[in-house]
Order: C-alpha cells, then structure tokens, then sequence
C-alpha cells in the first residue's frame, strides 16, 4: 500500500497514514541474555529470491556450499528481524542490524541460526532453512 504524502511549509514531507503494523515474534536465548524479534509475514517475491538464494543461480555462483549457506542466513536476517535485544541494549533498524549482525561472535551467530530455522519452520514450513 502506497503511502499518502504532504508537504509542509517548509517542504518536508510528512506522512499521512503508516503503514499496518506486521506481526512479530520475540525468541529469547536459552540463557536470556538475547532476543530477537521475527516478522511473521514475508513477500512473494522475497520468498522467491531467498529460493534463488538457497539453490538457484545465485546458490551456484557461490564458491561453496559454506558461502551459499551464510548468504542465505544473512538474507534471512535482514529480511526477518526487526529488533535484537543483546545483555539489555536493543538494536533497531536494518543498517544497525546488519552491521550488529555482523560482528556477531560466534555463539552468537549459532543461536541467530537456530531462532531463523525454528521461525521458519513455525512461519514458512514450506521454505528451505539454512
């Protein structure tokens, strides 16, 4: 849905309606020191550019089955999460996300995985998981 937009008097625009809001999901850490939230809803075209991904032109352009695979998370990631909560300080937005996602240690990174496959399998059982 197209967003309406006026001009103030200064020339900024502003917005007229938001958009609705999309459902989320929180998943916690086992050990409580992370959350993630998941959206719950993703595109048709998303959908087919993650199976593009996954196994398609991009998967074989890839060098390895290993660089496929962190695509795929990372497509997810950025996709999927609006919000990472790490020892109580949040993380909003996609560049801070990323970026976060990023330098991600390890563990980390292991757990992300684990919470993308659980939603998936949940949300989007008919999509492939990393």
């Amino acid at each position: 849905m197209a967003k309406k937009r006026k001009k103030t008097k200064t020339g900024q625009r502003i917005t007229d309606r938001k958009a609705p809001g999309l459902p989320t999901v929180p998943y916690a850490s086992p050990d409580g020191r992370m959350t993630l939230d998941l959206r719950c809803a993703m595109t048709p075209k998303t959908r087919l550019v993650y199976a593009e991904t996954v196994g398609g032109e991009l998967a074989q352009a890839a060098k390895t089955r290993e660089d496929v695979w962190h695509r795929a998370v990372e497509f997810l990631f950025e996709r999927l999460v609006v919000g990472w909560t790490v020892d109580d300080v949040p993380t909003t937005g996609q560049k801070a996300l990323i970026a976060r996602f990023r330098v991600a240690s390890p563990e980390e990174r292991t757990w992300i995985r684990t919470a993308l496959r659980e939603h998936l399998t949940e949300w989007f059982p008919e999509m492939q998981a990393p």
